[in-house]
């Protein structure tokens, strides 16, 4: 007899955790759908916006350096030299700080 009312307390239990695990699962389900209709007008919105921009935007010409006359490549080239030759010596000079710095650490 005991073991009846031991099993009908499991059962009852159950089914009292599944009803609100069930109800649970169902408000987050109505908010998600909420909240994804809340989303949709928000990118539609978005993308109106973007339409928007995109006509008011004036076109943008890219002339590259090596498109323009001699003088002008040249003087790009030489920039870019100028350029990488301060890159370099900026990282020989990291390296060798680093360098000392390890030196000091290990002796």
């Amino acid at each position: 007899m005991i073991w009846w009312a031991v099993w009908t307390v499991l059962v009852v239990g159950t089914l009292v955790g599944a009803f609100f695990l069930g109800r649970s699962l169902w408000r987050r389900s109505v908010a998600l759908g909420h909240e994804l209709a809340r989303a949709g007008r928000a990118a539609e919105q978005l993308s109106d916006r973007v339409a928007e921009l995109a006509e008011v935007r004036e076109p943008v010409t890219v002339v590259h350096p090596l498109a323009a006359d001699a003088t002008d490549r040249a003087r790009w080239r030489s920039g870019l030299a100028d350029r990488r030759r301060a890159r370099d010596v900026r990282r020989s000079a990291s390296r060798a700080a680093a360098h000392l710095r390890w030196e000091t650490l290990w002796r």
